[in-house]
């Protein structure tokens, strides 16, 4: 049971790394087509190209799932549950809580939520696919937590 809980902790945490390399390089790169209008301002849209992500990385999970249940395999549904519980807390963050796709948690005013929060304004101001900062969601730079700090 315990390696079942160490497998599930260890994927979500790594999924942060796996995330960031992902919108690092795949998003502001090859799949920038995907990606770019979600840095585009202009009149917003419920739905964008970039929510294609979703599907994109849905699908790892899906399949451990899948195969951890008809193979009776706890740990690849373990590495499936974190991968999934990543993707529900990136959903939370980023969509509800930075962009407000659904008008709850406007008024959250942690320390934690207003760096997030920055940290993510500071990747948007740069529009185009070169020249970002902050490609991370729930884990990003130290200067970040200083500036919530302060307020």
């Amino acid at each position: 049971m315990i390696l079942i809980a160490l497998v599930f902790l260890a994927t979500f945490l790594s999924m942060e790394a796996v995330a960031w390399l992902a919108h690092r390089f795949l998003m502001h790169g090859l799949l920038w087509f995907l990606h770019e209008d979600h840095h585009l301002k202009g009149e917003d849209t419920f739905f964008e190209k970039n929510d294609s992500f979703f599907l994109i990385f849905s699908i790892p999970s899906f399949l451990c799932f899948l195969f951890g249940a008809l193979y009776h395999n706890s740990l690849l549904v373990a590495f499936a549950s974190g991968i999934a519980a990543y993707g529900l807390c990136y959903f939370l963050v980023h969509d509800i809580f930075i962009h407000q796709r659904f008008k709850i948690f406007r008024n959250s005013n942690s320390r934690y939520l207003r760096a997030v929060r920055r940290a993510h304004k500071m990747h948007h101001k740069h529009l185009g696919k070169h020249h970002g900062e902050s490609f991370g969601m729930l884990f990003f730079p130290l200067k970040y937590w200083k500036e919530a700090l302060r307020k």
